[in-house]
């Protein structure tokens, strides 16, 4: 280990914490450290043209492996560019790493060129920011930024790495960074609390979050939705937290509107909240959100989750799964027979009345779809950025299987290109596909480089509706709000005068395309794209 700098330590500590890729964008305060890695052919390093891009990536495949994800970006410009994939990062609690450059040290006092309090930058955006100021503490402070990253509740960190610091040699030992183990379930006697709640409710309901599926908890979720006849409700979800198709599954609660939650969240009279926040909302609801007569519990994690913004009777800080999985064996242990009879029946009564298929919309999408769903698996990876068309496209290929569904989340846009992509690389024997909207795509756009690149072989579909049609549906409720008749919508949400040219961008960067406007030619496109053994985009008219 004698003789070798920070520059190499660096990369032999992130190796040992089981990263193998290095999502980034190179700088000249950076190049001591990417010149070491021609050294470590083991670790991947994926070339992103701008550093939101990076760390897009790095949260996706942080998603899709349930590992640290790595991000490697540039000095004071470059982690200004990072900025809101961070901030995309924080709101999924997604355990990214990533390491800036920095010129020094020793130039601290100097007012360089790109000086800037890139700590104090970060710290805004990440569950914690450093710099390492001594060559002592380069390692250790990378295990803490791993431990900190991956311990519940999960979320971006940032460390600065000045290039004079990574310079010098390096004595210190590499070994794998601590893993903190979750509480485990609550005492028995809560449990019999929270047990005792639910078996007396009329009219429960459960609300999850993405700690659900961070435990890996749908099976026991599943197992005691269906015990008590429950609906369960996803809260702003980005993971798959229950099998979209099962019975009990009713849906998302409102991501933008307080007000379209209330009539959902006022409905029960025992109310389970398990993996979230109440209620991550653009505009949530000020007041309160549940019956007065109602009784609430929360089982999460992350202590700051339980009651952050609404009454909770039975808080508990432990492991989802562990804590549904003894709320489950305690019921069935404990209920009369004739109460099973019952809550079965309500089961039955949820299946019995599952929501009619969406309707209308574009034909030319829905031909897509169709066409999609008939030649995959259920294997295939889905990746939706595209929120305005989510329903038609998981009416026709409905997530049922963990790690094989992810949504955007944290409100960025420009996530479903690196998304996808990022997933395709955690997953490079399926087949990933992702949906992003012509507004959001143009995020990120030169990401389609990198796929080219680094034949990375993702497919990717553009709903092309030459506006922000998000931003039309939200200004619809808004003018209701206010009393304002409707009329035309701002000039600013237009994406036409011109066109943009989604073939010419993707062959531009060595990605095949084609541009689609018809059914017919919907369904050429989708046996097209998935025929392609490299990346491919289909721009669908919309």
């Amino acid at each position: 280990m004698a003789g070798k700098t920070g520059n190499h330590k660096v990369v032999e500590q992130l190796l040992a914490d089981g990263i193998t890729h290095m999502f980034g964008n190179p700088g000249t305060v950076e190049q001591g450290l990417l010149d070491a890695l021609r050294d470590y052919p083991e670790m991947q390093y994926v070339l992103t043209l701008q550093e939101s891009v990076a760390v897009l990536m790095a949260d996706g495949h942080a998603r899709a492996t349930k590992r640290p994800g790595l991000a490697q970006i540039h000095s004071s410009p470059g982690l200004g560019n990072a900025i809101g994939a961070m901030y995309q990062a924080m709101r999924g609690h997604s355990p990214v790493v990533v390491i800036g450059g920095d010129a020094g040290v020793g130039y601290a006092n100097l007012d360089a060129q790109m000086a800037a309090d890139l700590v104090g930058m970060a710290r805004p955006v990440t569950k914690w920011a450093t710099a390492v100021l001594d060559e002592r503490s380069v390692l250790r402070t990378l295990r803490r930024a791993v431990k900190v990253a991956t311990t519940a509740p999960m979320g971006p960190v940032y460390v600065c790495l000045p290039a004079d610091v990574l310079d010098r040699l390096n004595h210190e030992t590499v070994f794998p960074s601590c893993r903190i183990v979750p509480p485990a379930a609550p005492a028995a006697e809560t449990v019999a609390r929270i047990a005792g709640l639910l078996a007396q409710a009329q009219t429960p309901a459960i609300f999850v979050g993405d700690g659900v599926a961070y435990s890996g908890a749908q099976p026991e979720l599943a197992e005691l939705a269906e015990l008590l006849g429950a609906p369960v409700w996803g809260v702003d979800s980005g993971e798959l937290n229950l099998d979209t198709t099962h019975p009990c599954y009713q849906g998302q609660t409102g991501h933008m509107f307080g007000e379209s939650s209330l009539p959902i969240t006022k409905r029960a009279d025992v109310v389970l909240v398990v993996g979230t926040y109440m209620l991550p909302e653009v505009f949530p609801e000020v007041g309160d959100i549940y019956r007065d007569d109602a009784a609430v519990v929360h089982v999460d994690a992350d202590p700051d989750a339980i009651a952050k913004n609404h009454r909770v009777d039975i808080g508990v800080t432990a492991d989802p799964k562990a804590t549904l999985r003894a709320i489950v064996d305690t019921l069935r242990a404990s209920v009369a027979p004739a109460w099973a009879v019952e809550h079965a029946a309500r089961f039955e009564a949820l299946r019995t009345g599952r929501r009619e298929p969406v309707s209308g919309r574009s034909v030319v999408y829905r031909a897509f779809l169709e066409a999609l769903a008939a030649q995959v698996d259920d294997d295939v990876v889905i990746f939706d950025e595209a929120l305005t068309g989510s329903d038609l496209l998981t009416h026709y290929l409905p997530p049922r299987t963990p790690e094989r569904f992810f949504q955007t989340r944290g409100g960025s846009l420009g996530v479903g290109i690196p998304g996808a992509m990022a997933a395709q690389l955690a997953f490079p024997d399926k087949t990933v596909i992702g949906f992003t909207g012509d507004g959001g795509s143009m995020y990120t756009i030169q990401a389609l480089w990198t796929a080219a690149h680094c034949a990375i072989p993702a497919k990717f579909v553009v709903l092309s509706n030459r506006t922000y049609g998000l931003l039309q549906n939200n200004i619809d409720q808004y003018w209701k709000t206010q009393g304002v008749a409707a009329h035309e919508y701002p000039d600013s949400f237009s994406l036409t005068n011109p066109d943009i040219d989604f073939v010419a961008l993707a062959t531009g960067q060595g990605v095949d395309a084609v541009r689609v406007s018809t059914p017919d030619e919907a369904r050429a496109a989708a046996a097209a794209m998935l025929a392609s053994d490299g990346p491919f985009l289909v721009d669908v008219v919309i």
